[in-house]
């Protein structure tokens, strides 16, 4: 094994594409961040300029990493995404992105009786309306499609991300019923292909293009949560926090999906309390230190600025700040927002019911030191931290190798992982933490709708 087998991995997130070059050990030996905008044209829509994100964005990473001798190239992207492409695999319709309302499916609204279970056909419902948008489009593409076939002209995406797609895609392949009915055909969808496959050549290279995967997937496999007990936070865009189990069980409101580890699997979910709502904190707050605030002296966020996933699965949930008062700062509001989606990370392994054996936080909000910190009080539990922010594009560069022959097994994956530190709990903040973590509780039981618009 050569310590010159440098293999490629490229992230499409929801703020920018990561790029990472990484040796034959897991040492980045480049990065680059290609940023683009997060579109949120009304309170309910989210979406990407998908050339801007998805085609453009990726070319630029690789060109700017400069490594044409890399033996590979692997693509990993959020899900569900979806745009309309013409004969140039050039997107021609807004890039739609998980929760929009677009991908609205009848029913899944949460009742006050029961939380539904994660609901399915989001996709199907954004097909339905890109088609409306663009009847003549030559293929329907997610965005790793758009990306894979910028980069080599061939618009293959991954098992996992298919599978998103259900009833889209029926796990062996495209339901031609299911497309027809949303007005498109098979052969308008992108090819589906094993994850680590080779799947062409990129252009002007000798580079082989990998088959990538979603990027929660990307990340788990190099992020070293692959024992029972080990809860893996991803901390992006999105929240997603990920508990081992030994077998798959179902929890009202969580997903349950396998893991990589052989026989296990993992339970928990995605929420909007990530770096969605803390960006939208940062921009409408002065700024101020949230580690100077007094532990007793903060109030409650109930975070959910655009609805929520997991647990609620209710698009219309509107975000709650309790019992503020005349002296609270900025700071204050500040430490509120972070420990709101600590307090997300803790319901979520609470309601899996899984003993916890520890805390592992992946992904480019670990370089945020208060928010991480937030975490480790909100759970009372020591996180480790990953040695690499980018852990999705580091996963999409393991499975390049895969496709240049250079690895057999997703398994090997465990010799890339690398923690940078420990954070440990601050026990000053425990006993206030404790109660904060009830009164956050009670509100999401007591639920904030969307205010409809009034006519004047």
């Amino acid at each position: 094994m050569s310590r010159e087998d440098v293999t490629i991995g490229i992230d499409i997130g929801s703020t920018a594409v990561k790029a990472v070059a990484a040796d034959a050990d897991g040492r980045v030996t480049a990065r680059v961040r290609i940023g683009h905008q997060l579109r949120v044209p009304a309170p309910d829509r989210l979406e990407h300029d998908a050339d801007e994100a998805w085609r453009r964005g990726p070319l630029a990473a690789l060109g700017q990493l400069g490594r044409p001798d890399a033996r590979a190239v692997a693509v990993s992207a959020m899900v569900p995404s979806l745009t309309a492409v013409d004969a140039m695999g050039t997107p021609i319709t807004p890039g739609l992105l998980y929760g929009d309302s677009r991908g609205r499916v009848a029913g899944a609204a949460t009742t006050e009786s029961a939380q539904p279970l994660p609901s399915v056909g989001e996709t199907t419902a954004f097909l339905r309306w890109t088609v409306g948008q663009a009847p003549d489009a030559v293929g329907y593409w997610p965005a790793p499609a758009v990306a894979n076939y910028a980069l080599a002209g061939e618009s293959v995406i991954d098992f996992a991300t298919a599978a998103t797609t259900y009833p889209l895609f029926d796990g062996t392949g495209w339901d031609p019923a299911a497309c027809t009915d949303c007005g498109a055909t098979v052969e308008q969808m992108p090819r589906v292909d094993m994850i680590g496959a080779p799947a062409g050549r990129v252009h002007q290279t000798e580079s082989v293009l990998a088959v990538g995967a979603i990027d929660a997937l990307c990340e788990q496999i190099v992020a070293g949560a692959d024992h029972d007990g080990d809860v893996l936070v991803l901390c992006g865009t999105t929240l997603i926090v990920w508990t081992t189990i030994p077998e798959a069980r179902q929890v009202p409101g969580l997903w349950t999906i396998p893991h990589t580890a052989p026989g296990k699997s993992q339970i928990g979910g995605a929420s909007n309390a990530g770096g969605l709502f803390l960006g939208w904190v940062d921009r409408v707050i002065a700024p101020a230190d949230p580690t100077v605030v007094d532990p007793g002296r903060v109030p409650v966020w109930s975070p959910y600025i655009r609805g929520e996933r997991s647990p609620f699965h209710d698009p219309d949930r509107r975000a709650v700040l309790d019992a503020v008062d005349l002296t609270h700062d900025a700071a204050a509001l500040r430490r509120a927002a972070y420990e709101a989606s600590g307090f997300v990370v803790r319901q979520l392994i609470e309601l899996s019911g899984a003993p916890v054996s520890r805390i592992i936080v992946a992904g480019g909000g670990t370089r945020v030191g208060p928010w991480v910190q937030a975490i480790a009080d909100a759970t009372g539990r020591p996180v480790a931290l990953s040695g690499v922010a980018e852990g999705a594009a580091l996963g999409a560069a393991f499975l390049a190798r895969m496709a240049a022959g250079l690895e057999t097994s997703i398994a090997d994956a465990s010799r890339w992982v690398a923690t940078e530190r420990i954070v440990e709990p601050d026990p000053a903040w425990a006993l206030p933490i404790e109660d904060r973590y009830q009164r956050f509780l009670e509100l999401g039981n007591r639920r904030c709708s969307a205010i409809p618009p009034t006519a004047f």
